[in-house]
């Protein structure tokens, strides 16, 4: 078994890339626009899916014209998705991009954000070694105790959002976790040396993301550091993180240490940095390879 299961948050994408953000009452021209799928979970899946691993998602989906969309679109990125349907809309993220990828975002939550502890009967773990997931809802609990009962790994991403009432709401799942994904804005949240607070919690490993300058991996008795690339602009950094922790994921399923799983992460979030969007820009396993190629030359 290594195959991946991703549970958790769908949304519907419009980026406008702009010359500045606009002020109070202010109309600013989008120098262009780029919309379709995202939300943590499902850009995730899709990275990983691009990484060459295979993939489940699970989530749920609403009864507009976008959502009836979704499920051939993971079709079409190799994924098997396992929906859940409630009336009501898809969720709905706006992003405005300045031109060095500074962003800002409104997000309308809709039916999307994360699965119903009921709908989680539709899911199980045949095939699969890992679960990966953002907690937004009340079906994190009861889904982190089917991890824990299959005997399969699961990671988290510890979006700020996840814990909007401190980190130790996330305690039950935060133990024995394999690994979790912490940028800097949620580890501000955490607290003093929010790495070692996470890792005195249970977590068995901590990915920190540092943006532009890479990321590091935290174990008990290792820590690893691996740098951005060099010379690839940025264009956008929708989704960075996601196709970070997707790669991460699919290295780690095929065998790679987690040195090398991580450094393939940061090279793809990295690659995805310079397209526009998130799922739009990921990378897939041949362009990976061809452009690590023309590096190396």
């Amino acid at each position: 078994m290594s195959g991946i299961v991703f549970v958790g948050d769908i949304s519907w994408d419009e980026t406008f890339r702009v010359s500045h953000f606009p002020l109070p009452d202010e109309k600013v021209i989008a120098d262009g626009v780029t919309d379709g799928f995202g939300g943590v979970a499902a850009n995730s899946a899709v990275a990983a899916a691009r990484a060459g691993a295979g993939v489940v998602f699970m989530g749920r989906t609403g009864t507009d014209a976008i959502s009836l969309r979704f499920e051939e679109h993971m079709r079409e990125n190799g994924i098997r998705p396992v929906l859940a349907r409630r009336e009501g809309m898809l969720c709905r993220v706006v992003s405005i991009i300045e031109p060095h990828g500074e962003k800002r975002l409104a997000l309308y939550p809709g039916v999307s954000i994360y699965p119903a502890p009921d709908d989680l009967e539709l899911l199980d773990f045949v095939g699969v070694s890992h679960l990966h997931t953002a907690i937004y809802g009340s079906a994190g609990r009861p889904l982190i105790e089917m991890a824990r009962k299959a005997g399969i790994g699961w990671s988290l991403d510890l979006e700020p959002a996840t814990f909007p009432d401190g980190i130790r709401q996330l305690a039950y799942a935060i133990d024995g976790a394999a690994v979790l994904f912490v940028n800097d804005r949620a580890a501000s949240l955490i607290g003093d040396d929010p790495v070692l607070r996470l890792l005195a919690m249970g977590a068995q490993a901590v990915i920190r993301t540092r943006g532009s300058e890479g990321a590091e991996y935290h174990a008990a008795d290792t820590s690893i550091s691996i740098s951005a690339p060099q010379g690839m602009p940025v264009r956008d950094t929708t989704g960075a993180g996601d196709c970070l922790a997707g790669w991460f994921l699919a290295g780690r399923a095929r065998g790679l240490s987690p040195a090398a799983a991580l450094e393939d992460a940061v090279f793809a979030a990295t690659m995805s940095c310079s397209g526009e969007g998130a799922q739009t820009a990921y990378p897939s396993l041949e362009e990976f390879n061809e452009k690590k190629e023309k590096r190396a030359k």
